[in-house]
Protein backbone atom coordinates (compact mmCIF):
# COMPACT_ATOMS: atom_id res chain seq x y z
CA UNK A 1 0.00 0.00 0.00
CA UNK A 2 1.36 3.45 -0.92
CA UNK A 3 0.82 6.63 1.23
CA UNK A 4 0.75 10.53 -0.79
CA UNK A 5 3.51 12.52 -0.37
CA UNK A 6 3.70 15.77 -2.36
CA UNK A 7 5.82 18.35 -2.26
CA UNK A 8 5.53 21.71 -4.08
CA UNK A 9 6.07 22.18 -7.88
CA UNK A 10 6.76 18.20 -7.52
CA UNK A 11 4.16 15.55 -8.95
CA UNK A 12 3.48 13.03 -5.60
CA UNK A 13 5.71 10.04 -5.15
CA UNK A 14 4.21 6.84 -3.64
CA UNK A 15 6.02 5.60 -0.41
CA UNK A 16 5.33 2.83 2.00
CA UNK A 17 2.82 3.79 4.42
CA UNK A 18 2.60 3.68 8.15
CA UNK A 19 -0.45 3.42 10.75
CA UNK A 20 -0.37 6.95 10.56
CA UNK A 21 -0.03 8.14 7.14
CA UNK A 22 -3.01 5.57 5.77
CA UNK A 23 -5.35 8.05 7.92
CA UNK A 24 -8.25 7.76 5.27
CA UNK A 25 -9.13 11.23 3.81
CA UNK A 26 -12.18 12.48 5.55
CA UNK A 27 -13.85 13.67 2.23
CA UNK A 28 -13.91 9.99 0.14
CA UNK A 29 -15.69 12.18 -2.52
CA UNK A 30 -13.15 14.85 -2.48
CA UNK A 31 -10.35 12.59 -2.74
CA UNK A 32 -12.10 10.52 -5.09
CA UNK A 33 -12.59 13.99 -7.52
CA UNK A 34 -8.64 14.68 -7.01
CA UNK A 35 -7.52 11.24 -7.86
CA UNK A 36 -9.74 11.73 -11.43
CA UNK A 37 -8.04 15.14 -12.16
CA UNK A 38 -5.22 14.62 -14.28
CA UNK A 39 -2.79 17.12 -12.17
CA UNK A 40 0.31 16.59 -10.70
CA UNK A 41 -1.71 16.12 -7.05
CA UNK A 42 -2.74 12.98 -6.84
CA UNK A 43 -2.70 10.67 -3.51
CA UNK A 44 -2.56 7.09 -3.28
CA UNK A 45 -5.27 5.42 -0.74
CA UNK A 46 -7.60 2.75 -0.41
CA UNK A 47 -10.51 2.39 -1.92
CA UNK A 48 -12.46 0.57 1.05
CA UNK A 49 -15.42 1.71 1.99
CA UNK A 50 -15.62 3.68 4.83
CA UNK A 51 -18.86 5.38 6.70
CA UNK A 52 -19.83 8.87 5.17
CA UNK A 53 -19.73 11.85 7.65
CA UNK A 54 -22.08 14.67 7.04
CA UNK A 55 -19.45 17.03 8.83
CA UNK A 56 -18.01 19.60 7.02
CA UNK A 57 -14.53 18.97 5.38
CA UNK A 58 -11.38 20.30 4.13
CA UNK A 59 -11.29 19.66 0.25
CA UNK A 60 -7.97 18.11 -0.44
CA UNK A 61 -7.27 18.72 -4.05
CA UNK A 62 -8.14 22.92 -3.71
CA UNK A 63 -5.66 22.89 -0.24
CA UNK A 64 -3.22 21.17 -2.31
CA UNK A 65 -3.27 23.18 -5.10
CA UNK A 66 -3.24 26.19 -2.98
CA UNK A 67 0.07 25.26 -1.28
CA UNK A 68 1.77 24.50 -4.46
CA UNK A 69 0.84 27.69 -5.55
CA UNK A 70 1.91 29.76 -2.36
CA UNK A 71 5.15 28.15 -2.73
CA UNK A 72 5.94 29.47 -6.23
CA UNK A 73 6.06 32.99 -4.31
CA UNK A 74 10.11 33.41 -3.70
CA UNK A 75 10.41 30.21 -4.87
CA UNK A 76 14.53 29.28 -5.28
CA UNK A 77 16.40 27.16 -7.30
CA UNK A 78 17.09 24.66 -3.71
CA UNK A 79 13.41 24.28 -4.05
CA UNK A 80 12.69 25.51 -0.89
CA UNK A 81 11.67 29.53 -0.31
CA UNK A 82 12.94 33.15 -0.04
CA UNK A 83 9.84 35.02 1.03
CA UNK A 84 11.12 36.92 3.48
CA UNK A 85 8.99 39.60 5.33
CA UNK A 86 8.40 42.72 3.79
CA UNK A 87 10.20 41.10 0.70
CA UNK A 88 8.20 41.96 -3.08
CA UNK A 89 7.77 38.28 -2.87
CA UNK A 90 6.00 38.15 0.58
CA UNK A 91 3.62 41.37 -0.54
CA UNK A 92 2.06 39.35 -3.45
CA UNK A 93 1.22 36.16 -1.87
CA UNK A 94 -0.06 38.34 0.59
CA UNK A 95 -2.12 40.23 -2.59
CA UNK A 96 -3.05 36.44 -3.72
CA UNK A 97 -4.36 35.07 -0.54
CA UNK A 98 -6.44 38.55 0.39
CA UNK A 99 -8.22 37.62 -3.45
CA UNK A 100 -9.58 34.33 -2.17
CA UNK A 101 -9.99 35.37 1.00
CA UNK A 102 -12.45 37.95 -0.51
CA UNK A 103 -14.05 35.13 -2.57
CA UNK A 104 -14.68 33.32 1.02
CA UNK A 105 -17.35 36.80 1.29
CA UNK A 106 -14.36 37.94 4.23
CA UNK A 107 -13.74 41.44 4.56
CA UNK A 108 -9.86 41.63 4.06
CA UNK A 109 -7.94 45.05 5.31
CA UNK A 110 -4.30 45.79 6.41
CA UNK A 111 -4.15 47.02 9.96
CA UNK A 112 -1.62 49.25 11.06
CA UNK A 113 1.38 46.79 11.92
CA UNK A 114 0.45 45.38 7.95
CA UNK A 115 -1.00 42.17 9.43
CA UNK A 116 -3.29 40.50 6.73
CA UNK A 117 -6.68 40.85 8.64
CA UNK A 118 -9.98 39.35 6.82
CA UNK A 119 -13.20 39.44 9.06
CA UNK A 120 -16.60 37.73 8.54
CA UNK A 121 -19.46 38.81 10.54
CA UNK A 122 -21.60 35.97 12.82
CA UNK A 123 -25.09 35.61 13.50
CA UNK A 124 -24.36 36.83 17.13
CA UNK A 125 -23.15 40.32 16.98
CA UNK A 126 -22.85 40.01 20.89
CA UNK A 127 -20.35 37.38 20.44
CA UNK A 128 -16.59 38.33 20.64
CA UNK A 129 -14.67 37.28 17.48
CA UNK A 130 -13.07 33.73 17.13
CA UNK A 131 -9.39 34.40 15.72
CA UNK A 132 -7.49 31.83 13.54
CA UNK A 133 -4.82 32.04 10.86
CA UNK A 134 -0.56 32.01 11.19
CA UNK A 135 1.87 33.23 9.07
CA UNK A 136 3.32 33.02 5.41
CA UNK A 137 6.88 34.66 5.57
CA UNK A 138 10.00 32.54 5.53
CA UNK A 139 13.39 32.62 6.83
CA UNK A 140 15.59 33.06 3.96
CA UNK A 141 16.31 29.91 2.06
CA UNK A 142 13.33 28.51 4.06
CA UNK A 143 10.29 25.18 3.22
CA UNK A 144 6.93 25.31 1.91
CA UNK A 145 5.13 24.22 5.32
CA UNK A 146 6.31 26.33 8.48
CA UNK A 147 3.26 28.90 8.76
CA UNK A 148 2.26 28.25 5.54
CA UNK A 149 0.15 25.06 6.82
CA UNK A 150 -1.75 26.82 8.73
CA UNK A 151 -2.45 29.86 6.78
CA UNK A 152 -3.73 27.44 4.05
CA UNK A 153 -5.65 25.66 5.96
CA UNK A 154 -7.08 28.37 7.90
CA UNK A 155 -8.01 29.80 4.08
CA UNK A 156 -9.38 26.42 3.25
CA UNK A 157 -11.73 26.85 6.10
CA UNK A 158 -12.95 30.37 5.05
CA UNK A 159 -13.90 28.55 1.81
CA UNK A 160 -15.49 25.66 3.09
CA UNK A 161 -18.18 27.68 5.44
CA UNK A 162 -18.49 30.00 2.09
CA UNK A 163 -19.41 26.99 -0.03
CA UNK A 164 -21.51 25.55 2.41
CA UNK A 165 -23.26 28.52 3.82
CA UNK A 166 -22.43 28.26 7.01
CA UNK A 167 -22.72 31.24 9.17
CA UNK A 168 -21.35 30.73 12.34
CA UNK A 169 -22.64 32.54 15.79
CA UNK A 170 -19.34 34.10 16.53
CA UNK A 171 -17.52 36.58 14.23
CA UNK A 172 -14.57 35.67 12.51
CA UNK A 173 -11.19 36.95 12.11
CA UNK A 174 -8.17 35.00 9.79
CA UNK A 175 -5.07 36.72 10.37
CA UNK A 176 -1.54 36.52 8.38
CA UNK A 177 0.57 37.95 10.88
CA UNK A 178 3.76 39.87 10.01
CA UNK A 179 6.94 39.32 10.32
CA UNK A 180 6.64 36.31 12.58
CA UNK A 181 10.16 34.69 11.25
CA UNK A 182 12.03 38.25 11.86
CA UNK A 183 10.32 38.44 15.89
CA UNK A 184 6.78 38.16 15.71
CA UNK A 185 6.42 41.89 14.94
CA UNK A 186 2.42 41.65 13.59
CA UNK A 187 1.06 39.97 16.69
CA UNK A 188 3.83 41.23 19.42
CA UNK A 189 2.47 44.40 18.01
CA UNK A 190 -1.25 43.54 18.82
CA UNK A 191 -0.16 42.90 22.87
CA UNK A 192 2.11 46.23 22.97
CA UNK A 193 5.04 44.19 23.17
CA UNK A 194 7.08 45.80 20.02
CA UNK A 195 9.67 48.12 21.48
CA UNK A 196 10.37 51.77 19.41
CA UNK A 197 14.10 50.50 18.79
CA UNK A 198 12.76 47.51 17.19
CA UNK A 199 11.19 49.41 13.96
CA UNK A 200 14.97 50.42 13.14
CA UNK A 201 16.16 46.78 13.31
CA UNK A 202 17.30 46.03 9.40
CA UNK A 203 15.33 42.51 8.13
CA UNK A 204 16.39 40.08 5.50
CA UNK A 205 14.80 41.79 3.08
CA UNK A 206 17.05 44.30 3.24
CA UNK A 207 14.39 47.26 4.57
CA UNK A 208 13.93 48.16 8.56
CA UNK A 209 10.95 46.84 9.86
CA UNK A 210 9.48 50.28 9.96
CA UNK A 211 10.12 50.59 5.84
CA UNK A 212 8.73 46.96 6.03
CA UNK A 213 5.91 47.92 7.93
CA UNK A 214 5.12 51.11 5.65
CA UNK A 215 5.46 48.50 2.38
CA UNK A 216 2.82 46.18 4.13
CA UNK A 217 0.26 49.51 4.29
CA UNK A 218 0.55 49.43 7.74
CA UNK A 219 1.43 52.70 9.70
CA UNK A 220 4.56 52.50 12.43
CA UNK A 221 4.16 55.92 13.98
CA UNK A 222 0.83 54.26 15.17
CA UNK A 223 2.53 51.61 16.78
CA UNK A 224 0.61 52.00 20.14
CA UNK A 225 -2.91 52.09 18.44
CA UNK A 226 -1.99 48.99 17.32
CA UNK A 227 -2.62 47.19 20.32
CA UNK A 228 -6.71 45.08 20.81
CA UNK A 229 -7.94 45.27 23.63
CA UNK A 230 -8.08 42.25 25.94
CA UNK A 231 -12.15 41.57 25.64
CA UNK A 232 -12.07 42.06 21.98
CA UNK A 233 -11.63 38.20 21.26
CA UNK A 234 -13.20 35.38 22.11
CA UNK A 235 -10.31 32.78 21.27
CA UNK A 236 -7.21 32.14 18.76
CA UNK A 237 -6.69 28.89 17.43
CA UNK A 238 -3.21 27.76 15.27
CA UNK A 239 -2.61 25.23 13.32
CA UNK A 240 1.26 24.58 12.52
CA UNK A 241 3.80 22.08 11.34
CA UNK A 242 6.20 20.79 14.48
CA UNK A 243 9.12 21.08 12.73
CA UNK A 244 10.33 18.60 15.40
CA UNK A 245 10.36 14.55 14.92
CA UNK A 246 8.21 13.18 17.78
CA UNK A 247 5.00 13.14 15.64
CA UNK A 248 6.70 11.80 12.84
CA UNK A 249 8.54 9.26 14.28
CA UNK A 250 6.26 8.32 17.23
CA UNK A 251 3.54 7.42 15.13
CA UNK A 252 0.90 10.27 15.55
CA UNK A 253 -1.25 12.32 13.89
CA UNK A 254 -1.90 15.36 16.04
CA UNK A 255 -0.18 17.45 18.57
CA UNK A 256 -2.20 18.78 20.76
CA UNK A 257 -0.11 22.17 22.17
CA UNK A 258 -0.02 22.23 26.02
CA UNK A 259 2.20 25.78 25.34
CA UNK A 260 4.70 27.51 23.83
CA UNK A 261 8.13 28.22 25.69
CA UNK A 262 9.65 31.84 26.22
CA UNK A 263 12.22 33.17 24.39
CA UNK A 264 14.82 35.91 25.90
CA UNK A 265 17.78 36.89 24.52
CA UNK A 266 20.72 38.79 25.80
CA UNK A 267 24.15 40.74 24.30
CA UNK A 268 27.01 39.26 26.13
CA UNK A 269 29.94 41.15 25.94
CA UNK A 270 33.12 39.86 27.18
CA UNK A 271 36.31 41.90 27.52
CA UNK A 272 39.60 40.93 28.31
CA UNK A 273 42.84 42.83 26.83
CA UNK A 274 43.87 43.17 22.86
CA UNK A 275 47.81 42.04 22.55
CA UNK A 276 50.55 40.59 20.54
CA UNK A 277 49.62 36.80 19.98
CA UNK A 278 53.50 36.52 19.79
CA UNK A 279 55.35 38.20 22.54
CA UNK A 280 52.09 37.70 25.22
CA UNK A 281 53.32 34.75 27.35
CA UNK A 282 50.43 32.30 27.83
CA UNK A 283 49.76 33.00 31.61
CA UNK A 284 49.95 36.84 31.23
CA UNK A 285 47.14 36.84 28.51
CA UNK A 286 43.14 38.29 29.27
CA UNK A 287 42.30 36.61 26.08
CA UNK A 288 38.66 37.12 25.76
CA UNK A 289 37.90 34.18 23.32
CA UNK A 290 39.60 32.05 26.10
CA UNK A 291 36.64 33.27 28.11
CA UNK A 292 33.74 33.11 25.59
CA UNK A 293 35.01 29.75 25.04
CA UNK A 294 34.31 28.95 28.78
CA UNK A 295 31.40 30.72 28.56
CA UNK A 296 29.72 28.68 25.83
CA UNK A 297 30.44 25.75 27.62
CA UNK A 298 28.50 26.73 30.70
CA UNK A 299 25.83 27.41 28.73
CA UNK A 300 25.65 24.14 27.11
CA UNK A 301 26.05 22.21 30.75
CA UNK A 302 23.62 24.36 32.57
CA UNK A 303 21.28 23.89 29.78
CA UNK A 304 21.95 19.80 30.09
CA UNK A 305 22.49 19.35 33.50
CA UNK A 306 19.40 21.59 35.31
CA UNK A 307 16.10 19.02 36.10
CA UNK A 308 13.69 20.90 33.31
CA UNK A 309 12.60 21.56 29.58
CA UNK A 310 14.96 24.51 29.24
CA UNK A 311 17.40 24.55 26.07
CA UNK A 312 20.25 27.82 25.86
CA UNK A 313 22.10 28.52 22.61
CA UNK A 314 25.22 30.77 21.41
CA UNK A 315 24.25 31.33 18.23
CA UNK A 316 26.26 34.18 16.89
CA UNK A 317 30.12 35.66 18.40
CA UNK A 318 32.18 38.16 17.01
CA UNK A 319 35.68 39.02 18.11
CA UNK A 320 37.75 42.53 18.09
CA UNK A 321 40.18 42.89 16.34
CA UNK A 322 39.42 39.65 14.92
CA UNK A 323 42.57 38.98 13.66
CA UNK A 324 44.84 36.39 13.15
CA UNK A 325 48.13 37.43 14.98
CA UNK A 326 46.25 39.34 18.03
CA UNK A 327 44.88 38.32 21.06
CA UNK A 328 40.92 39.27 21.14
CA UNK A 329 40.42 42.06 23.74
CA UNK A 330 36.88 41.41 22.89
CA UNK A 331 34.21 39.58 21.98
CA UNK A 332 30.70 39.59 21.65
CA UNK A 333 28.16 36.82 21.64
CA UNK A 334 24.28 35.97 21.83
CA UNK A 335 22.63 33.98 24.88
CA UNK A 336 19.10 32.80 24.04
CA UNK A 337 16.92 30.99 26.62
CA UNK A 338 13.89 29.13 25.67
CA UNK A 339 11.84 27.60 28.27
CA UNK A 340 8.09 26.70 29.26
CA UNK A 341 7.98 29.63 32.26
CA UNK A 342 9.45 32.62 32.40
CA UNK A 343 10.61 31.75 35.81
CA UNK A 344 12.87 29.12 34.22
CA UNK A 345 14.16 31.23 31.74
CA UNK A 346 15.47 33.57 34.93
CA UNK A 347 16.82 30.41 36.75
CA UNK A 348 18.41 29.41 33.65
CA UNK A 349 19.95 32.81 33.24
CA UNK A 350 21.31 33.21 36.74
CA UNK A 351 22.87 30.27 36.77
CA UNK A 352 24.77 31.08 33.62
CA UNK A 353 25.89 34.58 34.89
CA UNK A 354 27.32 32.82 38.01
CA UNK A 355 29.25 30.69 35.68
CA UNK A 356 30.67 33.54 34.13
CA UNK A 357 31.24 35.18 37.39
CA UNK A 358 33.93 32.06 38.07
CA UNK A 359 34.88 32.16 34.83
CA UNK A 360 35.78 36.10 34.86
CA UNK A 361 37.84 35.26 37.99
CA UNK A 362 39.73 32.77 36.87
CA UNK A 363 40.64 34.26 32.87
CA UNK A 364 41.02 38.14 34.09
CA UNK A 365 38.29 38.75 31.46
CA UNK A 366 35.03 40.65 32.66
CA UNK A 367 31.69 39.82 31.37
CA UNK A 368 28.19 42.49 30.44
CA UNK A 369 25.16 41.28 30.02
CA UNK A 370 22.21 43.36 28.07
CA UNK A 371 18.51 41.81 27.07
CA UNK A 372 17.68 42.45 23.78
CA UNK A 373 14.12 40.56 23.09
CA UNK A 374 11.73 38.52 24.84
CA UNK A 375 8.59 37.08 24.04
CA UNK A 376 6.83 35.53 27.14
CA UNK A 377 5.99 31.55 27.52
CA UNK A 378 2.47 31.21 27.20
CA UNK A 379 0.44 27.73 27.79
CA UNK A 380 -2.77 27.16 26.17
CA UNK A 381 -5.99 26.98 27.51
CA UNK A 382 -6.97 23.72 29.17
CA UNK A 383 -10.82 23.98 27.50
CA UNK A 384 -9.32 23.99 24.15
CA UNK A 385 -6.71 21.35 24.47
CA UNK A 386 -9.80 18.90 25.38
CA UNK A 387 -11.59 20.30 22.48
CA UNK A 388 -8.53 19.59 20.03
CA UNK A 389 -8.12 16.19 21.30
CA UNK A 390 -11.99 15.27 20.57
CA UNK A 391 -11.82 16.57 17.32
CA UNK A 392 -8.92 14.49 16.45
CA UNK A 393 -10.71 11.59 18.64
CA UNK A 394 -13.48 12.09 16.11
CA UNK A 395 -11.50 11.97 13.06
CA UNK A 396 -10.22 8.78 14.00
CA UNK A 397 -6.74 10.62 14.47
CA UNK A 398 -4.48 9.35 17.61
CA UNK A 399 -2.65 12.66 19.26
CA UNK A 400 -0.91 13.49 22.28
CA UNK A 401 -0.30 16.52 24.23
CA UNK A 402 2.97 18.02 23.88
CA UNK A 403 4.90 21.42 24.35
CA UNK A 404 6.31 24.22 21.41
CA UNK A 405 9.95 24.41 21.31
CA UNK A 406 9.39 27.13 19.13
CA UNK A 407 7.68 30.73 19.28
CA UNK A 408 4.70 31.13 17.67
CA UNK A 409 2.24 34.13 17.11
CA UNK A 410 -0.24 32.01 19.17
CA UNK A 411 1.73 32.98 22.17
CA UNK A 412 1.33 36.94 21.89
CA UNK A 413 -2.32 36.32 21.40
CA UNK A 414 -2.66 34.32 24.48
CA UNK A 415 -2.29 37.97 26.21
CA UNK A 416 -5.24 38.31 25.16
CA UNK A 417 -7.64 35.45 24.94
CA UNK A 418 -7.68 32.20 25.35
CA UNK A 419 -4.78 30.26 22.75
CA UNK A 420 -5.30 26.87 21.40
CA UNK A 421 -2.78 24.79 18.83
CA UNK A 422 -2.71 22.14 16.75
CA UNK A 423 0.36 20.65 15.34
CA UNK A 424 1.02 18.54 12.37
CA UNK A 425 4.17 15.78 12.10
CA UNK A 426 7.26 17.04 9.89
CA UNK A 427 9.04 14.52 8.20
CA UNK A 428 12.01 13.67 9.73
CA UNK A 429 11.83 16.62 11.82
CA UNK A 430 13.33 19.02 9.28
CA UNK A 431 12.33 22.83 9.56
CA UNK A 432 13.55 26.06 7.93
CA UNK A 433 15.11 24.70 4.79
CA UNK A 434 14.16 23.19 1.61
CA UNK A 435 13.85 19.45 2.57
CA UNK A 436 10.88 20.59 5.08
CA UNK A 437 8.12 18.57 4.19
CA UNK A 438 4.29 17.42 5.79
CA UNK A 439 2.40 14.97 4.38
CA UNK A 440 -0.40 15.38 2.49
CA UNK A 441 -2.58 13.56 4.26
CA UNK A 442 -1.34 15.37 7.73
CA UNK A 443 -2.22 18.82 6.10
CA UNK A 444 -5.28 17.87 5.36
CA UNK A 445 -6.04 16.07 8.92
CA UNK A 446 -4.96 18.85 10.91
CA UNK A 447 -7.18 21.32 8.60
CA UNK A 448 -10.10 19.23 9.14
CA UNK A 449 -9.34 19.34 12.96
CA UNK A 450 -8.90 23.15 13.49
CA UNK A 451 -12.07 23.17 11.42
CA UNK A 452 -13.98 20.82 13.59
CA UNK A 453 -12.36 22.36 16.74
CA UNK A 454 -13.27 26.20 15.42
CA UNK A 455 -17.04 24.76 15.24
CA UNK A 456 -16.95 23.56 18.64
CA UNK A 457 -16.17 26.70 20.01
CA UNK A 458 -18.38 28.46 18.39
CA UNK A 459 -21.13 26.34 19.40
CA UNK A 460 -19.83 26.00 22.75
CA UNK A 461 -19.19 29.51 24.18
Amino acid sequence: MARSSYAPGHAIVPTMMNRRQFTRLTSVAAAGAWLRKTNPLRFTYSTRKTERSERLSADPQRLGERIQTLATFGANEAGGIDRVAFSDANIEALDWCAGHLRSADFRVERDLVGNLVARKVGSDASLNPIMFGSHIDSVPGGGNYDGQVGSMGAMEIATVLADAGHMTRHPLELVFFTNEEGGKTGSRALVGEVAPFELDIETASGYTIREGLRRLGGNPDRLADAQRDPDSLGAFLELHVEQGAVLDQDDIDIGVVEGIVGITRWTVAVEGMTNHAGTTPMDRRQDAMVGAARFITAVHRVARDTKGRQVATVGRLEAEPGAPNVIPGRVVLTLEIRDLTMDGIQSTFEAIRARSADISEASGVTFSFRQFYISRAAPTDLRLRDMIEQSAQDRNLSSIRMPSGAGHDAQSIALLCPVGMIFVPSVRGISHAPEERTEATDIVNGTNVLLDTLLAIDEST
